[in-house]
């Protein structure tokens, strides 16, 4: 029996608010073609507000026109993605879910019924209705990872892992392999986006690795732009780079 991972794509990966990377969205569903052989993967995606924003520019800051941008950028994100991985043979399904799906019984269900019939569950938060929501795909991603049963979730970011300290501005930072906890004053510090369409930067993937720690599963955030390290750390279990948070029992 396969290992269910989850995969979550950030928004700096797939859009920049100007363009779709479609280029990037290739690689990553080229890349999750080739993990499917190994694992069974749920994928949990962010960008469709930036993806609204490259066909209509309005002021994100405004919490009617975010999800306004969230309704017309889902289909559009969703497009690519079926493009990319229709030439590969994956079928794909679109879940949108707010906090309150997880508690349904029939959620569940539908996940199992899904990838025991071979389709990738491409899951992002429901942007457009949510009003007590998760606050970034990182945390939703964490609960998608612990209530639908993955030992592992993957973040994909544009970072290459957990830093001693900021990598942007002190050039001796060094990168950390493994982590088994994380010191509150990591979880409680201000958020810091990367990017204009980021909803939380470092903090929020450290947030979901907190959660995941405490529910005894693990999380690896590793840089989306270097998949050959990503592969190679599941495939091969050979860590380049990344962060390991708690312990992954790859399957014999």
């Amino acid at each position: 029996m396969k290992s269910r991972i989850v995969i979550k794509v950030g928004t700096s990966l797939l859009n920049d608010g100007g363009k779709i990377h479609k280029e990037a969205i290739l690689k990553i569903a080229k890349c999750i073609a080739t993990l499917r052989n190994h694992f069974e993967i749920i994928l949990v995606t962010s960008g469709a507000v930036a993806t609204g924003y490259t066909q209509l520019q309005l002021d994100r800051a405004n919490p009617i026109f975010k999800q306004a941008l969230a309704s017309l950028g889902q289909p559009l994100l969703f497009e690519v993605y079926r493009e990319v991985f229709a030439p590969l043979n994956i079928l794909i399904s679109q879940i949108l879910l707010s906090r309150s799906d997880f508690e349904i019984c029939n959620t569940k269900k539908m996940i199992e019924t899904l990838l025991a019939h071979q389709v990738l569950p491409i899951i992002n938060e429901n942007d457009v209705v949510a009003d007590r929501g998760f606050g970034d795909n990182d945390r939703l991603s964490a609960f998608v990872a612990y209530h639908f049963g993955a030992s592992l979730l993957v973040i994909l970011s544009d970072i290459d892992g957990w830093f001693d300290q900021d990598p942007h501005h002190h050039l001796d930072a060094k990168l950390i392999l493994k982590a088994y906890s994380i010191p509150s004053h990591h979880l409680n510090a201000e958020y810091n986006p990367y990017s204009h369409f980021s909803t939380g930067g470092i903090v929020t993937k450290l947030i979901a690795a907190d959660f995941l720690l405490q529910k005894q599963r693990a999380m690896f955030l590793c840089n989306g732009n270097k998949l050959e390290d990503l592969e190679s750390f599941l495939l091969h279990k050979i860590q380049k780079s990344g962060t390991l948070f708690g312990e992954f029992q790859w399957q014999k």
